[in-house]
């Protein structure tokens, strides 16, 4: 597996920063994502360093909870996980996603090229001029800041914690319709 750390050694390993509500849902959907290399939770966006998961909770450290996500580009694109951002959350909530509400769950892309800043705005225009959504899209697009890796225990949260109310009553639902509408972009070992 080629580590987060490492991408420059390879041209077509890309990164991609997503705010979406709760990092628990968000790495469970990209997690399953063909050409996904890895997904680690954590924090981004923010004043406070090195925050912690409940100062983040708080909602006072500016943080969102965001998902880093190392994908080879020759397997996967950026336009197809901004896709799958858009069709996976509500962009249309400010600072909520669900029965999660704070400024940490807020809609945010953090781009880490100009490529990425150009498609996200892209994409924004587009759902906007089609009129997808009932709502205005007030996803924030930002470049990529400082990212603060998530503790231990929240990494690969569902599939640890399966059982776990939250798990079974939001997390799931949202992969089984991730699974229903991207059938064509899971992992194929998952299937």
């Amino acid at each position: 597996m080629i580590q987060p750390d490492n991408q420059e050694n390879n041209l077509n390993i890309k990164k991609a920063t997503f705010g979406a509500g709760c990092f628990w849902c968000t790495e469970a959907v990209y997690t399953a994502v063909e050409g996904v290399i890895s997904v680690r939770p954590g924090y981004m966006g923010g004043e406070t360093l090195n925050p912690t998961y409940n100062q983040v909770c708080e909602g006072t450290t500016g943080h969102a909870e965001v998902i880093e996500i190392i994908f080879d580009s020759t397997k996967t694109s950026f336009e197809n996980l901004l896709v799958i951002f858009f069709k996976t959350h509500d962009a249309t909530t400010l600072n909520r996603q669900g029965g999660d509400v704070g400024t940490q769950y807020r809609s945010v892309v953090f781009y880490h090229s100009d490529e990425q800043k150009q498609q996200t705005e892209q994409m924004i225009s587009q759902l906007t001029d089609e009129k997808i959504f009932a709502d205005p899209i007030v996803t924030e697009v930002s470049p990529a800041e400082e990212f603060y890796k998530a503790e231990d225990y929240h990494h690969n949260y569902f599939i640890n914690n399966r059982n776990q109310p939250y798990c079974m009553a939001v997390i799931e639902p949202k992969l089984s319709k991730f699974a229903a509408n991207f059938r064509d972009k899971i992992k194929k070992e998952l299937l």
